[in-house]
């Protein structure tokens, strides 16, 4: 396909990013890759931060799809997926209930038990949880232990209780992002990523990456800004355990029912490596550290590319009514 005949196809393309969650600097780089991709490939790209304007102006754009680089909540949590089908802008990404549950890692792991899935134990705490209730989560799911906000990413919000001294401070920071607190069993291991492509049945898992931060702490700086973490993609797996684990994170992707693209996360156990479900992104970054990208180039996609093919992909979740144009295909096809 030449460029004026997909910058045709695609029409006028929105990227939206930053936004007011957490993790906007984040998102302001991912956006920023976005952009510069989208432009070099000939697509009529344009910004759009919704924490600089609002809903009526971007409706005013006239966007006939949108790339969605926020992360987060307010853009990752189903809200703006809700917003956008109710102004009938096709976006990239999983939708409206898709979005909502797995933003949130606690629903996210009662789903996946459900489907037989392997995640960690966990127990939900209140954040007026008292000390009594704290040490007794430790002591019931062993420590070292993680706890998490359950609405957060990009490890906001997230600590590794090694000692029950360290349970109330460490509970005290996640409480200050979210009402509740997800405490999860610490598996010992291997930290490994999949992206996973397309929906239901043409769904499709990309290489798998393993990720090896100094001293095991893939933190916000490892994740984002520092050199040092160390990156392996294809991961060193045999190919059985390989295929197992992909396979595993496109049941995870088609449980929650997401669509377009997300990136599943696990941690592979030492020394029987067995592999469990910590979380999956529903809108995984997109700069020059992220996992996505790098996974796509191990099997012969650019980063243009892989932007290409993901706003191509942008559709609705609910069947337009009668009348409404542009026609686009619906994200349940």
């Amino acid at each position: 396909m030449t460029s004026s005949n997909l910058a045709q196809e695609l029409g006028k393309v929105g990227v939206l990013y930053g936004g007011r969650s957490a993790e906007r600097e984040v998102s302001l780089m991912s956006g920023a890759g976005v952009l510069a991709a989208l432009r070099a490939r000939g697509v009529d790209a344009h910004g759009f931060d919704p924490a600089e304007q609002d809903l009526a102006q971007l409706a005013a754009q006239r966007f006939d799809r949108v790339f969605i680089a926020l992360h987060g909540r307010y853009g990752e949590d189903g809200t703006l997926q809700g917003a956008l089908e109710q102004l009938g802008i096709p976006y990239t990404g999983s939708g409206v209930m898709a979005c909502a549950i797995s933003m949130d890692k606690i629903m996210t792991k009662r789903i996946w038990l459900s489907h037989g899935l392997p995640t960690p134990r966990f127990m939900t705490l209140d954040k007026h949880a008292s000390s009594e209730q704290l040490q007794g989560v430790a002591k019931e799911l062993g420590l070292p232990l993680m706890l998490k906000a359950p609405h957060e990413g990009s490890t906001i919000g997230i600590s590794k209780i090694e000692s029950p001294q360290a349970m109330q401070a460490g509970f005290d920071d996640c409480a200050r992002y979210d009402d509740t607190v997800l405490a999860e069993a610490f598996i010992r291991g291997r930290e490994l990523t999949v992206p996973v492509m397309g929906a239901g049945r043409d769904a499709r898992a990309l290489p798998v990456v393993e990720i090896r931060a100094p001293q095991g702490n893939y933190d916000y700086e490892h994740k984002y800004f520092s050199d040092d973490t160390e990156y392996l993609c294809p991961a060193p797996l045999d190919d059985a355990l390989t295929t197992r684990i992909q396979a595993l994170a496109v049941q995870a992707y088609n449980a929650l029912g997401c669509t377009g693209w997300a990136r599943v996360d696990f941690m592979l156990r030492a020394p029987d490596d067995e592999p469990f479900l910590l979380e999956i992104n529903a809108s995984p970054g997109m700069t020059g550290h992220s996992l996505v990208p790098m996974s796509a180039r191990a099997s012969g996609v650019s980063y243009e590319d892989l932007c290409l093919e993901i706003v191509r992909s942008a559709s609705l979740d609910l069947q337009p009514a009668a009348g409404w144009t542009p026609s686009m295909t619906t994200k349940s096809e």
